[in-house]
């Protein structure tokens, strides 16, 4: 363990982040027959409401037993829309260590039974992720990293793909749920860029698309309007990996980061030129 990653009570961040992924994981996957029974009392967003709401209180509980003073921020405390969002992350900005977590990304997939969904934490000291887990029940896989100390997949090093330019690149990117402003912005950059590399893949959970851009399954992956927590855990993935996270403008990642471009790194400049063409 490095120095910013002291072991207190003989628990290190990323054991108790792990643990933590996984058991949630466990959880939300033993859920989805539910989706499926005859007498549904619930709606659909009831029921989707009631698995995110159940993974955060159990992860949230899990970190607070072993970590009572962090902060927490999680997608189901905050009220939908970037202004929210914004105000979640200030209020939060001041912590010293601040676990970040998506209790369920790909929420949409989840309900419909397409198996690509997420659980992801991360913690950010002082500002910077230091430790970022992404989980997918569907096929159990974990992708975890700790800064300094690469990241990996099924116990091995991770490392991004080696595409060098756009033309070979295969992309992915989602469709917002802002309707108004981001979707619109994310669209005509599909159509400006879906020529120019050899495909496109919108899977429907932007953690999970930034674990694959650092296990070297994608070349990259943009999209506009997106939250700290969908974000925290694949930027330092894709990082530790060997690659590449900035703003749209190129700016260096950051948890306020909204608009963001990742990938291997060989084709950064390439995408961000295009993506601001577009």
């Amino acid at each position: 363990m490095s120095e910013n990653q002291p072991i207190i009570g003989g628990k290190s961040f990323t054991a108790v982040a792990v643990n933590c992924a996984s058991k949630a994981g466990e959880w939300i996957k033993s859920k989805i027959g539910n989706f499926a029974s005859p007498d549904m009392k619930y709606s659909m967003h009831d029921l989707v409401t009631e698995v995110d709401k159940g993974s955060e209180r159990m992860i949230r509980n899990l970190i607070g037993t072993h970590f009572p003073h962090h902060s927490f921020l999680g997608e189901e405390g905050v009220e939908p829309g970037p202004e929210a969002s914004v105000k979640a992350l200030e209020k939060v900005s001041g912590s010293e260590y601040l676990w970040i977590v998506d209790p369920v990304d790909g929420t949409t997939n989840y309900v419909h039974g397409f198996p690509y969904y997420s659980v992801s934490i991360a913690l950010a000291y002082k500002g910077e992720v230091i430790v970022g887990v992404v989980y997918d029940p569907s096929r159990d896989e974990l992708f975890v990293a700790e800064r300094g100390k690469g990241a990996y997949v099924h116990g091995k090093r991770m490392q991004v793909s080696g595409e060098k330019a756009l033309s070979q690149s295969l992309l992915a990117t989602g469709f917002p749920a802002d309707h108004q402003v981001a979707l619109p912005a994310n669209l005509r950059q599909t159509l400006a860029l879906a020529p120019q590399v050899r495909n496109i893949r919108s899977s429907g959970s932007a953690a999970l698309h930034m674990a694959y851009v650092a296990s070297g399954r994608l070349s990259g992956f943009w999209e506009i309007g997106l939250n700290a927590w969908d974000l925290a855990a694949g930027s330092l993935l894709v990082q530790e990996a060997g690659g590449t996270v900035t703003d749209q403008n190129g700016q260096p990642y950051s948890l306020g980061v909204r608009n963001v471009a990742a990938s291997n790194g060989l084709i950064q400049d390439e995408l961000l030129a295009a993506l601001a063409k577009a």
